[in-house]
């Protein structure tokens, strides 16, 4: 994976526009450390490795919020969690090319995940497995990827801001 435009493919619209996947990403909190799945071996895009749950914005049943509602559908899809009534927050996005040419805006989602909330893999062709970790876990992890590791600071400065001396504005 790469994140350099000039590398893209010439994937544009009938009118000739740029036409990009949107990607959500959902990185989920629970007791000091964040869930991350392993991507199943079968997946076309980083099998094997470590990322935050998510996928793809469908045409069908798209509408207002959907993002949001992409990012409830695939952690429901693939990992069995519903987030009805769980917050999220947006943590920012980003762009990337996958392995076979896709320009990809990836956009990263933040949330708790509930007490009672026991994720199972749905999909096992998607999901092979879980791993809770903390940061500088994630960091050492080899699966761990540097994209997925990008995200996920990406959703840690939302969940866990840095301090701000006292001189400084919020």
């Amino acid at each position: 994976m790469t994140g350099s435009a000039s590398e893209v493919s010439a994937c544009t619209t009938t009118a000739g526009r740029p036409a990009f996947v949107v990607n959500v990403e959902v990185f989920l909190w629970r007791d000091g450390r964040w869930l991350l799945i392993r991507r199943g071996e079968q997946e076309a895009h980083a099998p094997g490795v470590l990322s935050g749950v998510g996928g793809k914005v469908e045409v069908e049943g798209a509408g207002d919020h959907v993002l949001e509602q992409t990012a409830r559908r695939e952690v429901k899809e693939e990992i069995g969690v519903d987030l009805t009534g769980v917050e999220l927050v947006y943590g920012g996005s980003g762009f990337f090319v996958t392995d076979d040419g896709d320009p990809v805006i990836n956009v990263v989602f933040t949330g708790v995940l509930p007490a009672d909330a026991q994720p199972v893999a749905v999909s096992p062709q998607e999901v092979a497995g879980f791993a809770w970790r903390t940061v500088a876990e994630a960091v050492a992890d080899p699966n761990c990827p540097m994209w997925t590791l990008r995200s996920l600071r990406r959703a840690v400065a939302i969940r866990h801001p840095a301090p701000q001396s006292p001189n400084q504005k919020r």
